[in-house]
């Protein structure tokens, strides 16, 4: 091989790193534009919904029992806000890598009986029965981190879990390998929807009531919370 077919080797090469380079980031900038546009949208509903009910109550005619319940949509609409604020800048945090872990020897079973004794009010007011079954296990780990998993993952089953439905929880180990288990009597995923839900501002059921809402960040944080905690 001569000079000059190597010297047009090397050239090809380079515009085809280029082309990859540009190919790449013009992926990034469509997923930036992406997440601004879903991000304005989740923060657009409801703060269009406050500003909606906030006028209603100018009008001075309205019973207390309505004037109570526009309040009370304001004062949900509002947590929705915020937990929405929390999400976007937790995933931020996490993509950006700047969360610091911090890992030590617990017990997991432990953690699990707690969360899901701090979520009793949601499955109680359902009368969800939760058929729970933990071993004792221990895990290193990043104790707060692992929390956000096993919240957003029971609040999820709760969630959708219908009126005198129930929620089963298992934490199992064999061997070196600890097996967590959740199911719930919901109504499931559609099949074409489950290779989606991992994904950022994804909602199964975009119709669904109000009080099913949510921003769609819940298992993406979930999904990135664990490949951190995988990576330490």
């Amino acid at each position: 091989m001569d000079k000059n077919t190597e010297q047009l080797g090397a050239f090809g090469e380079l515009v085809e790193s280029v082309n990859d380079m540009a190919l790449e980031l013009s992926k990034i900038e469509k997923m930036r534009q992406e997440f601004i546009s879903n991000a304005s949208h989740e923060i657009q509903s409801p703060l269009t919904s406050i500003r909606g009910f906030a006028q209603a109550l100018r009008n001075s005619k309205l019973s207390n029992e309505t004037r109570s319940h526009y309040l009370s949509i304001i004062e949900t609409e509002s947590m929705r806000l915020s937990r929405l604020s929390d999400n976007l800048l937790k995933l931020a945090s996490l993509e950006a890598d700047t969360m610091k872990f911090e890992p030590a020897v617990y017990r997991l079973d432990k953690q699990i009986r707690r969360i899901i004794l701090a979520c009793e009010p949601h499955w109680s007011e359902k009368n969800i029965t939760m058929d729970i079954s933990l071993e004792a296990v221990k895990i290193k780990a990043d104790e707060d981190m692992m929390s956000q998993v096993w919240i957003n993952l029971l609040q999820n089953s709760i969630k959708f879990t219908p009126e005198g439905g129930s929620v089963s929880v298992r934490v199992q180990q064999h061997d070196t390998t600890i097996v967590f288990q959740i199911a719930d009597t919901g109504s499931g995923i559609a099949e074409e929807d489950q290779r989606l839900i991992f994904e950022r501002f994804f909602k199964a059921d975009p119709l669904c009531a109000p009080s099913l809402q949510g921003s769609g960040l819940g298992l993406s944080i979930v999904k990135k919370l664990w490949k951190c905690i995988a990576g330490q």
